[in-house]
């Protein structure tokens, strides 16, 4: 039983929780903040030269951590920071005040995009079969998002039910392959970590609607496997 618990971890989740992995993660989230910091200081700053120097900081903060990120395994967070990685590197090279602090200002999207994407895959490690849901899809659903537009009401509730797709696959294979009662308390967990998720205030638009989707197929689930199971 043990095995087959193992196998779906692997075939059907395709995350690593786990102590090291949550260190590399916790890691990359610290080096972010002191990106963003050096980025902020490099736009506020009145000299050419002082941008540079703010701008070389991060962007050695960001070679530094280069494996922290791909040791965390959340994908998305890395190609965001790389890409905020390319606009320091130009900032840098920039000549004027006025044309580093724009590129500056898309590192430090790019940044904050990856700090998001992070903070939605932390929570996988909290659990066996990693129950916080919310983060499955991040990758997904976070590589359709336009920066430089955000999106809100049935835009982002069409991308939000669009990456949940594969993680209704995922839970179906889920309760198809464990016996009952894990399969019963597994889902019951993803169901309960919903709700207690909704009940939080500072949820954004797309986080609140995506814990109330994936409560919904948790709990269509849950009445399926009361059909099934003795």
């Amino acid at each position: 039983m043990k095995g087959l618990i193992i196998y779906l971890w692997l075939t059907v989740f395709h995350f690593l929780p786990g102590t090291e992995v949550s260190n590399a993660c916790d890691y990359a989230g610290s080096n972010l903040s002191y990106i963003k910091s050096n980025t902020e200081k490099a736009i506020n700053a009145d000299k050419i030269k002082m941008i540079h120097y703010y701008a070389y900081k991060a962007l050695s903060a960001i070679d530094k951590s280069k494996q922290q990120f791909e040791d965390c395994g959340c994908e998305y967070a890395q190609k965001s920071i790389e890409g905020g990685k390319n606009y320091l590197k130009k900032a840098i090279k920039a000549s004027s005040v006025l044309s580093s602090r724009m590129l500056l200002e898309k590192a430090l999207e790019h940044a904050r995009g990856s700090e998001e994407a992070l903070e939605d895959h932390a929570e996988i490690h909290s659990s066996e079969y990693g129950t916080d849901l919310l983060a499955v899809n991040t990758k997904e659903s976070a590589e359709k998002r336009n920066f430089a537009k955000p999106i809100g009401g049935k835009d982002l509730e069409d991308r939000i039910d669009a990456s949940l797709i594969n993680f209704e696959v995922s839970l179906q294979k889920v309760i198809n392959t464990l016996p009952c009662k894990e399969a019963q308390t597994y889902v019951t967990k993803v169901f309960e970590r919903c709700e207690l998720q909704l009940l939080k205030t500072d949820l954004t638009e797309g986080k609140r609607y995506y814990n109330l989707r994936t409560k919904e197929i948790a709990e269509s689930a849950l009445v399926e496997l009361s059909n099934r199971c003795p």
